[in-house]
């Protein structure tokens, strides 16, 4: 399967190396399958803490093959810049959506899950569901 209709992720942290570091974590246990197109947007433009709108649409862009766009968010203002994006309706892909789910977790079951082919519904949901894995 080519990477042409997979739901794309976009990991925003308010951390450039955070969210990097995310990506390559959730794209390296996602093992040896398809692809799936997956950006960080974390920090700002001048490369301090915080988040970016133009970093998150830039990566949204960057991910969006058709099938949606489902965006993680680590912390609070990174969810409102993602909120604020859109309801201004124009700045992101058309099938996006803001993922209520844990970061780490949650971006390797999105990623694990896009990578099978699945919609974004189920990329949603499986990312989600992250939120019951219990450690002890």
């Amino acid at each position: 399967m080519s990477d042409e209709r997979l739901v794309g992720i976009v990991l925003v942290s308010h951390s450039a190396e955070v969210a990097a570091s995310v990506a390559a974590l959730a794209k390296g246990l996602a093992g040896g399958g398809p692809v799936v197109p997956v950006a960080p947007a974390g920090g700002t433009e001048g490369g301090g803490l915080g988040t970016s709108a133009e970093l998150i649409a830039a990566a949204a862009a960057s991910v969006d093959r058709g099938a949606g766009v489902a965006v993680l968010t680590d912390l609070g203002s990174a969810v409102l810049t993602v909120k604020a994006l859109l309801a201004e309706g124009d700045e992101l892909p058309e099938q996006t959506r803001l993922v209520d789910a844990p970061f780490v977790e949650g971006a390797v079951a999105a990623v694990v899950t896009a990578g099978t082919g699945a919609d974004l519904a189920a990329v949603e949901s499986a990312a989600a569901e992250a939120y019951t894995y219990r450690k002890v």
